[in-house]
């Protein structure tokens, strides 16, 4: 049904107390990075959100995030979900922690939303308060900054993007609009501005959506 909340969980989450030395270099560990926390997520750009949200409380580092489209293929591949993130600590009981914070987030925070009654077309438009490092890095902002996470299948998004551009005081850090994310037939763009401004950004790509949804040949 339409507004219908489509929320992700935890498909496999695992901890190396002492990681090897190969592969700490593969990841580029710092030397105090000890511990690994391994976790994949069943939507990618959830479990994306929620692994920024366990570096907010937990003394933990996101070295690697990567969607796993291909996983979605066959039987052999089912502990793999859409995303997978990889957390460094310290030690495992730091890990633990971020882990436990991203399967929560991952679990209650944010979500699609079916644009439609028949659940033809979703979207994603999540407002963070504050970013943790994760998200920060990722596109050169400051920790601590609002932002508008908003991802929709391609001419939902694009369509909206530009009505939440329009709509708000925000602008675009990231952008998976030209071309949509090849992987999935996704597209998107997270913007940052004040909380208010990202909030206002997030109901306007919301409204855009579902505009879009409900005639998609009315020119």
């Amino acid at each position: 049904m339409l507004g219908d909340i489509i929320r992700a969980n935890v498909v496999c989450q695992k901890i190396i107390p002492n990681v090897s030395e190969d592969i700490a270099k593969e990841l580029k560990l710092k030397p105090h990075q000890k511990s690994l926390g391994l976790i994949t997520g069943s939507i990618d750009d959830v479990t994306f959100i929620a692994l920024d949200e366990a570096t907010k409380s937990a003394e933990v580092e996101i070295v690697y995030a990567e969607c796993l489209f291909s996983a979605l293929v066959g039987n052999y591949t089912k502990l793999a979900g859409e995303a997978i993130g990889i957390l460094a600590g310290p030690s495992p009981a730091e890990v633990k922690s971020g882990l436990e914070i991203c399967e929560n987030h991952i679990k209650n925070g944010a979500f699609y939303v079916n644009a439609n009654d028949e659940g033809e077309s979703i979207y994603l438009a999540h407002c963070i308060s504050s970013v943790g490092t994760f998200l920060a890095d990722l596109v050169d902002v400051p920790v601590g900054t609002a932002m508008a996470y908003c991802i929709a299948p391609p001419v939902e998004a694009i369509y909206a993007v530009d009505a939440a551009l329009k709509a708000a005081d925000v602008r675009v850090v990231k952008s998976y609009l030209l071309p949509p994310l090849n992987t999935c037939n996704f597209a998107g763009a997270l913007m940052v501005g004040s909380q208010s401004a990202c909030q206002a950004a997030c109901d306007a790509f919301a409204d855009a959506c579902k505009y879009v949804v409900a005639s998609p040949m009315s020119v």
